[in-house]
């Protein structure tokens, strides 16, 4: 007897690449458990599955830097207690951390990939479920846009759960109309500049020579080609430094609800005085915000 939850839940994370650097990305999460019918006649118990399942990936995958360990670009130290450095070596355009160990999700793989991260939450559930469930799949997958979408990273240090994390990320679309008719010639502008892009907050920038930063980065990392941010939230101290060309820099901190006026502001200096510009901005899959704003 097979049993499947569609749409259990969204992965919302992101990972590092040697080509692409810190990706944004959301996937869609479905399951299909196989197994004998236990004393109620069910393989599982709907709810449970949904509260079982989703708390593992929540804790282990969901809202952390995915790192494929295997990657030889990639390097991991132990820092303080509870505290690793994660560099990324690719030229003018590496990345450094320095987080606690619960911002990262390590991978045993070369890259990462729907297929890498769909085995490794395999494993992170082995042994977690009901004894009467024999067989486990796991499917990730991207939500159909039907038009423009970016990638991009951040972290909100005012946030009580895992988004204070400082490097997690969404794959969202975004909407923009202009007097009421969507212009996909904006949306795709706005999406090639977003597309891979760290957001980061003003008041969270510091000099890259106040960063705890791995030996291998000392020296290598400049004010003059990084970006440094540091900020300290529930969970611990947050630190990055990242290429400034991979870089957008906010006045505000960077919810949905004020990335939605942020693009509402910018994407007014695209189109003539007096039109109105509407903006649906989305955080990942289903969720988002609204903004409106006259040209000037």
């Amino acid at each position: 007897m097979k049993l499947f939850v569609r749409d259990l839940t969204v992965v919302d994370a992101s990972y590092l690449c040697p080509t692409r650097g810190m990706v944004g990305e959301s996937w869609i999460l479905d399951v299909v458990m196989s197994g004998e019918l236990n004393e109620m006649s069910m393989v599982l118990d709907f709810s449970r599955v949904k509260k079982q399942i989703k708390h593992i990936v929540d804790e282990f995958v969901d809202h952390r830097l995915i790192i494929p360990a295997k990657n030889a670009a990639i390097s991991i130290g132990q820092s303080t207690s509870g505290y690793q450095t994660v560099d990324l070596d690719r030229g003018d355009k590496s990345i450094y951390l320095h987080c606690p160990e619960q911002a990262y999700c390590i991978i045993d793989s070369d890259e990462v990939t729907i297929d890498s991260v769909t085995q490794h939450i395999c494993k992170v559930l082995q042994g977690q479920l009901p004894e009467n469930v024999q067989g486990l799949e796991i499917t990730l997958r991207h939500e159909k846009i039907d038009g423009a979408f970016y990638h991009y990273s951040h972290g909100l240090k005012k946030h009580d759960g895992n988004c204070q994390r400082i490097a997690h990320g969404h794959r969202s679309p975004v909407e923009l109309f202009v007097d009421g008719q969507r212009d996909a010639e904006l949306e795709a502008k706005w999406a090639e500049r977003w597309q891979d892009i760290y957001l980061g907050s003003e008041e969270d920038r510091c000099p890259v020579s106040e960063l705890t930063l791995s030996d291998a980065a000392k020296g290598v990392v400049t004010d003059e080609a990084y970006f440094g941010f540091r900020y300290t939230a529930p969970q611990g101290e947050f630190e990055l430094a990242i290429a400034q060309s991979e870089t957008e820099i906010l006045p505000t901190d960077t919810t949905v609800e004020l990335l939605a006026s942020y693009i509402a502001e910018q994407a007014s200096c695209w189109v003539d005085a007096g039109k109105s510009i509407d903006v649906v901005a989305y955080e990942g899959v289903g969720k988002g915000a609204m903004a409106s704003v006259v040209a000037r």
